[in-house]
């Protein structure tokens, strides 16, 4: 089986494909902007990461969504809802967590087909 990986550094991969399925993780690049900011960020590296590798928004199966308050999730979900096609919404978790950087707000996790 032949794994794919993208962008890759000594300790990730940008992207990773194997059997079909595409891996990609994502965080804001302006650490000290708000949620709404950081979301808009993620989610357009996020799109141009699935489409240039096969795959696209309406093809996710799957999302881990990482926040640093909660109390965001209204204002990540109100971007994450027009962002999605209708009717093509993935499985989801979403959970508060301590990110790596302290400036993050939000990092999104994907799995989807390639």
């Amino acid at each position: 089986m032949t794994i794919t990986r993208i962008g890759t550094t000594a300790r990730w991969s940008d992207v990773v494909i194997h059997n079909g399925t595409l891996y990609v993780v994502e965080v804001p690049a302006s650490v000290e902007a708000d949620i709404h900011t950081q979301t808009r960020e993620v989610l357009a590296s996020l799109k141009q990461l699935l489409e240039a590798n096969g795959s696209g928004v309406d093809k996710i199966l799957m999302a881990n969504i990482y926040l640093k308050d909660i109390g965001d999730i209204a204002a990540f979900n109100e971007q994450w809802d027009a962002w999605i096609p209708a009717g093509t919404a993935p499985v989801r978790a979403c959970v508060q967590v301590e990110l790596a950087n302290p400036g993050y707000r939000v990092e999104l996790q994907l799995t989807a087909a390639a």
